[in-house]
Parts: structure tokens; C-alpha cells; sequence
């Protein structure tokens, strides 16, 4: 199977730029995937969709605002974004401009309470930063860091916590669980009082997530390994979810991926952690999911290859089709998408 099979033409103008003003007010696309048919709604609709003795799975993982603005002790500004906490001060960062960040080099944030020295640099490019500071690490990138946006969106943000979803609590990501930014307080609620269950588990996002798929057939592209974890209460509810008979619901194709690199052969669940490099596409038999809420993917993206392999790639491409000619709002900020 090959990339080029899932491209679909999307028009520039509806890549959402910008977070609705009210998070469950973006519209609901419903997708059958046995027939393919679809339904318009918003997604504060998403309500009738669930069935008392459902489990809804969410991603709880919270995104570091590791995008740091900062200048060489020259004047000339240097960016860095975090990618992986190394242990003792250290983190894996890409940097820009590279050329200006040799072992060695140094750079201020802020008015000085953060600054940080190259230790190393990798094969890929990427830096190993030492930082430098007083106190805790959070409290610091919590007044100088901004959100690490996808490089499709161009305009600042204006309210940090919109690229936050409101059940947000273990940080660690680079990028945000995107399928969980529609829900508010108010509508789980409303799920909970109608007998859903809601569960959590904890894949913290890599930069990996916007890596294009460069491989010309898709089973020689690498996937990029990310940290994923269950704890015992939510090994608990799902087990509980299956032997009644409850549908399994992923909120996103991070909690889809952690649910099925963590099921057990049998389809039961265990409480633990690990590196996951699953790579999800047409062919793969799903173990732990039955529905799946997410949003719109770019073309020849893992995500829509993942999309397809659950939903059927006609369907998902047909669906796509109907989305672009209805004028939904793709991608991190746009609408959504509830698979059953």
C-alpha cells in the first residue's frame, strides 16, 4: 500500500487557525464505518452517541510550552524547543539557527533566570541542552515557554490553555491531544450523568506526531516512539466495560494507540507503562477499541492512516470529501470526527 494512496486535495483556507470560541460548538461529523454514510452535528451532540455502560478513553497528557525565545550572549535570537527530558538539567532540543548552536555555545531566556549551554550534537541535528536555573523546571517554562504550535498554524495564540484539554494533568508533550480540545467540563458531565464511564491514560505527544510519511509504500515508514501508560483503575474500568458488554471509545488516535499497544492478547487490560512505536494502518485487527473520536488529519499522515484502517480507506476518503465540501475546519483547531 502506498502513501500516495492516502492523499486528499484540502483547500488552505480551511486549516482552522484559531480555537472556536467555545470548545463543543465545532461541528460533528458522524461516520458510519460499516456503510459509510455520514451525519452532520455539533459536537456537543456527541451525547447521543454514547450508550450507558460505554467507556470513553481520553489522553490526559498536558503539553509542555516548550518553545523557548531566547538570545546568544551576541544579541543574535536563538529559538529552542524541547523534545525529550535526558535526566540532570539535560533535554534533547531542536534549535534554531543550528548553525549558531555548537557544542559549547550559550544562550539566555528571559532576563537571565534560564539559560542553557550545548552539550552535544546529534547525527539528526538535534542538541543536547544543559539548562541552568533555580528552582523548579515547570515554574520557570511556565513564565518564559509558549506553546509549541504545529508548523500549519500561523497565527499566535492568544489564550495558552486552549491547546490544553480541560482534563489535562500529566505533563509532557510536545503537541496536544488534539480530539479532547472539544470537550468542556459541562459536556463530560453530561456523559458521566447518562452512565458512560470515563477513563484516562497517559501517552505524552512527540514532534514525531507532524513527521511527514517520506517512504514511498508505507511499510517502510519508521514510527517515532512515544511513552505511553495505563494505571490500574483504568485497567480496571475497561476490563469491567468489556465483560458487560460496554463499547471502548478512544478520544484520539493517542489513546487509541495506548489502549492497543497495551491490551493483552485475550483483549484484557493491565495496568503498565511503555515505549510504543505502533504503527496503525489497512490491515491491522483492532483488539481494544470499538469507536473512536477524532479529528481531521493531514494527507498521507499516519493518523489518517490509522482513520482507515479502522473505518475503511473509501469511507474515510469519501467522508474527507464531504468534510471539504461542507467546509469543516481541518486539523489541530478544527472539527471532529466520531467513528461507531
Amino acid at each position: 500500500m502506498k502513501t500516495s494512496d492516502f492523499w486528499y486535495d484540502l483547500p488552505e483556507e480551511l486549516i482552522a487557525q484559531t480555537p472556536l470560541q467555545k470548545r463543543d460548538a465545532s461541528r460533528l461529523m458522524v461516520l458510519d464505518r460499516e456503510t459509510g454514510a455520514v451525519t452532520h452535528r455539533h459536537f456537543y451532540d456527541i451525547v447521543d452517541y454514547l450508550k450507558p455502560g460505554d467507556c470513553l478513553v481520553m489522553n490526559d497528557s498536558r503539553v509542555l510550552p516548550a518553545r523557548l525565545l531566547g538570545h546568544r550572549p551576541t544579541g543574535g535570537a536563538v529559538e529552542v524547543l524541547l523534545l525529550r527530558d535526558l535526566g540532570n538539567k539535560r533535554w534533547e532540543c531542536l534549535c534554531k539557527p543550528g548553525r549558531k548552536m555548537q557544542v559549547g555555545n550559550e544562550v539566555i531566556f528571559g532576563n537571565g533566570e534560564l539559560t542553557a549551554t550545548v552539550a552535544e550534537v546529534r547525527e539528526d541535528g538535534n542538541r543536547v541542552v544543559e539548562f541552568h536555573y533555580e528552582g523548579i523546571f515547570l515554574e520557570v517554562l511556565e513564565r518564559l515557554g509558549k506553546m509549541p504550535l504545529p508548523p500549519y498554524i500561523k497565527e499566535e495564540l492568544q489564550d495558552q490553555e486552549r491547546y490544553q484539554t480541560v482534563y489535562s494533568r500529566e505533563v509532557g508533550s510536545a503537541a496536544a491531544p488534539t480530539a479532547g480540545l472539544h470537550f468542556t467540563q459541562e459536556l463530560l458531565d453530561k456523559i458521566r450523568a447518562k452512565g458512560v464511564k470515563t477513563a484516562f491514560v497517559t501517552l505524552h505527544v512527540g514532534l514525531g506526531t507532524f513527521r511527514p510519511v517520506k517512504a514511498e509504500e508505507i511499510t517502510d515508514h519508521h514510527m517515532h516512539s512515544e511513552l505511553c501508560m495505563m494505571s490500574q483503575e483504568t485497567a480496571d474500568m475497561l476490563n469491567e466495560t468489556r465483560r458487560s458488554g460496554g463499547r471502548i471509545i478512544c478520544v484520539g488516535t493517542t489513546s487509541c494507540r495506548t489502549l492497543e499497544s497495551l491490551v493483552n492478547p485475550d483483549g484484557t487490560f493491565a495496568a503498565g507503562s511503555k515505549w510504543t512505536e505502533i504503527f496503525i494502518y489497512p490491515g491491522y485487527t483492532f483488539r481494544a477499541m470499538d469507536g473512536l473520536i477524532t479529528n481531521f488529519h493531514l494527507p498521507e499522515s499516519t493518523l489518517v492512516m490509522l482513520v482507515s484502517a479502522f473505518a475503511g480507506r473509501e469511507h474515510v476518503l469519501a467522508a474527507y470529501k464531504e468534510a471539504v465540501a461542507q467546509r469543516y475546519r481541518f486539523f489541530s483547531f478544527g472539527d471532529a470526527m466520531c467513528i461507531l
